[in-house]
C-alpha cells in the first residue's frame, strides 16, 4: 500500500542526520520528494474541455448593478491524474484503477458557470459549489432563487463568478462525473460486503416496491444475503425470509419479478414503519475518491489563467480570477471538510486551490473515499444510517485526543502543513447538534471540557434553525408552516439565509483585504450554554410518544475492521460494524420559550413568535417517537393568554409579549439594526426583515 503524505511527514525527523534544523530538513525532504515525482505531475491536468451550451446573456438579459448581464456555460471536462503523486496516493483503490497510455487515471466531469459576461467588471472571486446529489445549490443565496430562478441576484449584483461540475460517481441525474472501476491487479472484478438501508417517506404505490442496491449484486441468487427490518434503530434486527424478497425489478411484473442484481423487490412491498437493511456481497466498486482529485484539478485549471503549462485549452474565465471559496451545503459541505482534511486544497503545482471555504450544514466528514461508497447515505442521525461512516474522529479543526478511537489528530494537519489551510467559515443549524455531534467539534470526546477554535476558523451555529432552512418570503404569521409528512409538529420556517448571505460577505473581506470576520457564535461549555440532553427543558410540546433525550443522535465507536482508516474515513469498510463506548453528546440550551440561548441569534430567535427547534418528532406509522431526520420544529405561540391557558402552554401569548404593534416592529427594528452593526446582517436584509414586520399582523 502506498505510504500517505501525513504518513511520510511523520517518518522525518525533528533534526537531520547533520544536525540541519528541522525546518531546513523538512523543506530539502520535501524538495527531493517533489523532484522524484516532477517528470509525472506535469501531465496530471484537465485535457479537454467540451462547452455544450452557452445561454448569453442569462436570465433573460438582466443586468446586476455595475457588474452588468451574465452568461451561463454547460459542459464536459475531460482530465486525469496520476496515481504515483503524493497528493493523490490517499485516494482509495487509485492503484487498483485502470491507466491510459502515459499511466494516469482519467475521468470526466459536468460541469456549469455562471460568469459575468464582462469578467472585468466581476468580483474576481470564484464562488465554487460542491453539487449535493448532482444538484446546484449556491443559487439558494439569492432569496427566492434556486437552480433555475436568479431570485433577487444577490450573489450576481456582489460580481461572483459561480461554478459546479460533477464528483458523485453514482448518480443518474443532475451534474455527475464519469468514474473508473477498481479491478483487481490480475484484472478480475472486486467483490465486497455492502450494507444498505431503506426508510419510506410516504406509503408506496404498488404492492411489491422496487428499491436499488447501493452496488450491483454479484447475483440475483439471495441465499447468502439478509434483508431485516426494525421499527426503531436500536430495536433487533428482525429477518426477512429470503423467499418473500429477491434482487429483482417488480415494477410491472409482480413478485418475484423480473430477476436484476441491480434492484430489490419485496412481496407486499416495504412500508413507513420500519428501517429496512440490507446486507449483501456486491461488485465493481468506483474509485469514488477520484472525485475530489477532479474537483481540485478543475478548480486551479479556471483560475489559473494563462500562466501553466498545457495551455492549448480555452479557459472560459480568461485571467478573471484571482481568488476563489468553496461552498458546500450538507452532504457538500461534509464533502467540503473531507476535501480540505485529505490534503486536496493543494493542486498539482504545490498552489492552494481555494483560499476560503463554507462547510454548511455540516458537522461531520463523509465516507466519499472508501471502497464501495455510498455518498448519498448520511453519516449517521438518530433515526436513519446510524451507523453509517461520518462521524469519526478527528471531528475537530485543530488536533485533539480521541481516547475511545486512540486518534489524536485534526482535520488541518495536512494543510497546515503545506501552508494551503483556506480560511473556513464553518456554520451549522441547531439539527446539526440534536442529530449530527456538533458538540464533539469543539469540545473533547469526553464532553468535559471546551477545545480551542483555530485562528483560521470560525464556527457559527445559526441558533433556532433547521437543517433544511426556512423560506425569508413565507414566514409566520402570514405564512403558517405545514406539517412535514411523517412529522407530529410543523417544520421551522425560520431561515438562515439572511446570516449566510453576511458571513459570505465577511469571509470574501477576510481573504481580499485581510479584515477578521466577527467571532464564532456557538453554545460552549463555559457559558453554560451547552449541556446535556437530559438538562434541556422545552415548555411546551403538542407531541405524544417520545422523549426529548430519545431525540439525540447520540455516537458510539465503532470498529470497522483493520482494512478501515478511521482518522482518514478511508480503504476497505467490514460491514456490519461492531458496537464500542459511547460519546458524550451535548445540544443548546434553550431560554423560557424554547429557543436557543446562544449562538448566531437571528431576529427571529430575539424576537420570537413562537419555538424554534432543530428537532421533529415521526408521527405514528413513521416509527412513532423517532427523530425525523434532519428536520426541525416550529411552535406557534397563541395569540392569547386565554388560550395559551386552555392549552396548558406556559409561554407568553403573543398579545402578552407584544401589547401593540409598534412594540413588536420596534423590537426587530432593535435586533437588526444590532445584527448589522455586528457584521451578522446585511443592510439591504435588515431593512426587508423591518419591512415584513410592519406588514406582519403582530400581535
Amino acid at each position: 500500500m502506498s505510504i500517505k503524505p501525513k504518513n511520510l511527514i511523520g517518518l522525518l525527523p525533528s533534526s537531520g542526520a547533520s544536525g540541519l534544523p528541522w525546518i531546513v530538513f523538512f523543506f530539502l525532504s520535501s524538495l527531493i520528494i517533489g523532484l522524484l515525482g516532477i517528470g509525472h505531475l506535469a501531465e496530471a491536468r484537465i485535457t479537454r474541455i467540451v462547452i455544450q451550451n452557452r445561454t448569453s446573456p442569462a436570465f433573460g438579459g438582466a443586468s446586476f448593478g455595475v457588474v452588468g448581464q451574465y452568461e451561463q456555460l454547460t459542459g464536459v471536462a475531460f482530465g486525469e491524474v496520476n496515481p504515483k503523486d503524493p497528493l493523490n496516493a490517499v485516494i482509495t483503490d487509485i492503484e487498483l484503477a485502470p491507466r491510459n497510455s502515459r499511466g494516469n487515471v482519467e475521468y470526466s466531469m459536468d460541469f456549469a458557470i455562471t460568469k459575468p459576461l464582462d469578467m472585468s467588471r466581476g468580483n474576481k472571486t470564484l464562488l465554487y459549489d460542491v453539487p449535493n446529489r448532482g444538484n446546484i445549490r449556491s443559487p439558494e443565496l439569492n432569496i427566492g432563487g434556486n437552480a433555475t430562478n436568479v431570485g433577487d441576484g444577490f450573489l450576481q449584483r456582489e460580481g461572483y463568478t459561480l461554478v459546479d461540475s460533477g464528483w458523485e460517481g453514482d448518480l443518474t441525474t443532475g451534474l455527475r462525473i464519469s468514474l473508473p472501476v477498481a479491478k483487481r491487479r490480475d484484472g478480475r472484478e472486486i467483490r465486497g460486503r455492502v450494507r444498505a438501508e431503506y426508510i419510506l417517506g410516504s406509503p408506496a404505490n404498488t404492492q411489491d416496491v422496487t428499491e436499488p442496491p447501493a452496488y450491483e449484486a454479484i447475483s440475483t441468487n439471495n441465499s447468502r444475503s439478509t434483508l431485516t427490518r426494525r421499527v426503531h434503530q436500536n430495536d433487533p434486527r428482525e429477518l426477512i425470509p429470503n423467499s418473500q424478497w429477491a434482487f429483482a425489478d417488480c415494477t410491472s411484473v409482480p413478485f418475484p419479478g423480473v430477476p436484476d442484481p441491480t434492484k430489490v423487490c419485496l412481496q407486499g412491498g416495504f412500508d413507513t414503519n420500519h428501517i429496512y437493511e440490507l446486507l449483501y456481497t456486491a461488485k465493481n466498486p468506483m474509485v469514488m475518491g477520484l472525485g475530489f482529485a477532479a474537483t481540485r484539478d478543475f478548480i486551479s485549471f479556471l483560475r489559473s489563467g494563462n500562466r501553466d503549462r498545457h495551455r492549448d485549452l480555452e479557459n472560459p474565465l480568461g485571467d478573471g480570477i484571482e481568488n476563489a471559496i468553496m461552498y458546500g451545503s450538507s452532504q457538500s459541505g461534509r464533502w467540503i471538510r473531507t476535501f480540505i482534511q485529505l490534503g486536496f486544497n493543494q493542486d498539482e503545482h504545490r498552489r492552494q486551490v481555494v483560499e476560503g471555504a463554507i462547510p454548511h450544514k455540516a458537522s461531520n466528514r463523509g465516507a466519499f473515499n472508501i471502497r464501495f461508497a455510498q455518498p448519498t447515505r448520511l453519516s449517521g442521525t438518530q433515526h436513519s444510517e446510524q451507523q453509517y461512516p461520518g462521524a469519526e474522529s478527528p471531528q475537530t479543526w485543530d488536533v485533539s485526543h480521541d481516547p475511545f478511537s486512540g486518534i489524536t489528530a485534526g482535520q488541518l494537519e495536512r494543510c497546515r502543513r503545506t501552508y494551503t489551510c483556506p480560511k473556513i467559515t464553518h456554520t451549522n443549524t441547531d439539527t446539526e447538534y440534536w442529530q449530527a455531534v456538533m458538540s464533539l467539534n469543539t469540545t473533547d470526546s469526553t464532553g468535559t471540557q471546551d477545545l480551542e477554535i483555530p485562528p483560521e476558523v470560525r464556527i457559527y451555529d445559526l441558533a433556532g434553525t433547521q437543517h433544511g432552512g426556512g423560506n425569508p418570503l413565507a414566514q409566520p404569521p402570514a405564512v403558517l408552516p405545514g406539517f412535514p409528512n411523517a412529522c407530529q409538529l410543523r417544520s421551522n420556517s425560520n431561515p438562515f439565509i439572511h446570516a449566510q448571505r453576511a458571513l459570505l460577505v465577511a469571509l470574501r473581506e477576510w481573504i481580499v483585504n485581510g479584515t477578521e470576520p466577527p467571532p464564532s457564535l456557538y453554545s460552549s461549555l463555559a457559558r453554560g450554554s451547552l449541556v446535556r440532553p437530559t438538562d434541556v427543558v422545552i415548555p411546551y410540546i403538542p407531541a405524544v410518544n417520545f422523549t426529548l433525550p430519545g431525540l439525540v443522535n447520540y455516537k458510539f465507536y465503532l470498529d470497522r475492521g483493520r482494512r478501515f482508516d478511521v482518522e482518514d474515513i478511508a480503504g476497505i469498510m467490514a460491514e456490519p460494524p461492531l458496537g464500542g463506548a459511547a460519546y458524550n453528546v451535548l445540544v443548546p440550551q434553550v431560554d423560557a420559550d424554547g429557543n436557543p440561548v446562544d449562538g448566531l441569534r437571528n431576529t427571529n430567535v430575539q424576537v420570537p413568535l413562537g419555538t424554534y427547534t432543530g428537532w421533529n418528532i415521526r408521527k405514528a406509522g413513521f416509527s412513532e417517537g423517532d427523530s425525523c431526520d434532519l428536520t426541525g420544529a416550529f411552535i406557534p405561540f397563541f395569540k392569547t393568554e386565554a388560550e395559551r391557558h386552555t392549552a396548558g402552554d406556559p409561554r407568553l401569548s403573543l398579545q402578552e409579549r407584544y401589547p401593540t404593534h409598534q412594540d413588536y416592529v420596534g423590537k426587530v427594528t432593535a435586533a437588526a439594526n444590532d445584527l448589522v452593526s455586528k457584521r451578522l446582517l446585511l443592510r439591504e436584509d435588515a431593512d426587508s426583515i423591518i419591512a415584513a414586520a410592519n406588514a406582519a399582523a403582530v400581535p
